[in-house]
């Protein structure tokens, strides 16, 4: 059994050459809200869900990007009801969002 039922990475990458980069899409309030959001669901802690930052995950081309372990599915996503809704399907019920699946 893994420490946590799913891991939740946010690239919140900011590339100083001025090429594209997920920080540029609003990448760390987004995170920073998917936490909030897990916290309020009662979601978050040892067994449950953790949502962290990364580093540069090198897909900022489609991002903004985040990627949900152990499934290892990468997504994108445009506003907080993208996150929600991340959040509810897989998150919380395990089931993909093929809309938003990169």
């Amino acid at each position: 059994m893994t420490y946590y039922q799913r891991h939740v990475f946010f690239c919140c990458n900011k590339r100083e050459n001025g090429a594209r980069c997920c920080a540029d899409n609003g990448a760390q309030e987004m995170r920073d809200y998917a936490k909030q959001r897990v916290k309020e669901l009662k979601l978050s802690g040892p067994g449950k869900v953790r949502i962290n930052t990364a580093g540069c995950l090198d897909r900022c081309d489609e991002g903004p990007v985040l990627v949900v372990y152990p499934e290892a599915v990468w997504y994108t996503y445009v506003d907080r009801e993208d996150v929600d809704e991340i959040i509810s399907e897989h998150v919380q019920n395990g089931r993909i969002v093929g809309r938003l699946r990169i």
